[in-house]
């Protein structure tokens, strides 16, 4: 899973599609940088373009020693923010996606209590199963973490994310959408459901290219907006 994730990866374009339990629907699409330094911390920017009221925010995430370091630019007053406390895991833009499942996923679910399961199937695929116990001070809302990966190309067929024995979070991807930029796999489409609200979100993904060199701009605080 750590060899799947590129040094450098731009997302073209990423498509976020929230479903409330009414069936309406909204969409966000921007752009997505992400770069992992050698001592394997990790920086992601997402630069939005719609909608209308959200277009031109942008957000930075830096993994670091100390926790991680997340940045919101917001246009119309013109200002970042730091994103601190139980907001790290708040949901993003009224999907049910938050700042802790990005890096979770982002970060091939590195952490503390990390353990393999016996394997399984999904969907008829072979896969294998991890288990996460999140650090001891995180800010989670989580318990434990479960998911399942696929043998050929180490990417989370599902993840059920976990308050006690309950499944308050439910990430799922199907193959047909495992997609390939030069030897690396990446999910095309995956889908986020939270039972409990009976809300979902799809997020999908365009025009992936790695090993790029990207400015260091990209993840600067004092320049990653612009």
């Amino acid at each position: 899973m750590k060899a799947n994730i590129p040094p450098t990866v731009r997302i073209q374009t990423i498509e976020v599609t929230s479903f409330d339990r009414t069936g309406s629907e909204r969409t966000l699409k921007g752009t997505i940088y992400a770069t992992r330094e050698p001592n394997n911390k990790a920086s992601v920017m997402l630069r939005v373009d719609a909608p209308a009221d959200l277009a031109r925010s942008a957000y930075l995430v830096r993994e670091n020693n100390s926790g991680d370091d997340i940045h919101i630019y917001l246009p119309a007053v013109n200002r970042t923010r730091r994103v601190t406390g139980a907001a790290v895991d708040g949901n993003l833009w009224g999907s049910d996606i938050s700042y802790n499942d990005i890096k979770q996923l982002q970060g091939a679910f590195d952490g503390s209590g990390l353990k393999l399961e016996a394997p399984t199937q999904v969907d008829g695929q072979p896969a294998e199963v991890l288990t996460l116990t999140p650090k001891v001070g995180s800010t989670t809302k989580y318990n434990l973490i479960r998911a399942y990966i696929d043998q050929k190309t180490c990417l989370p067929l599902k993840a059920e994310f976990l308050q006690g024995a309950d499944v308050r979070k439910l990430m799922t991807a199907s193959t047909k959408d495992f997609k390939q930029s030069g030897p690396r796999w990446y999910p095309a489409e995956i889908v986020v459901q939270t039972p409990a609200e009976g809300t979902r979100t799809r997020v999908r993904v365009t025009g992936v290219s790695s090993g790029d060199k990207l400015s260091t701009r990209f993840f600067n605080p004092t320049s990653f907006y612009q």
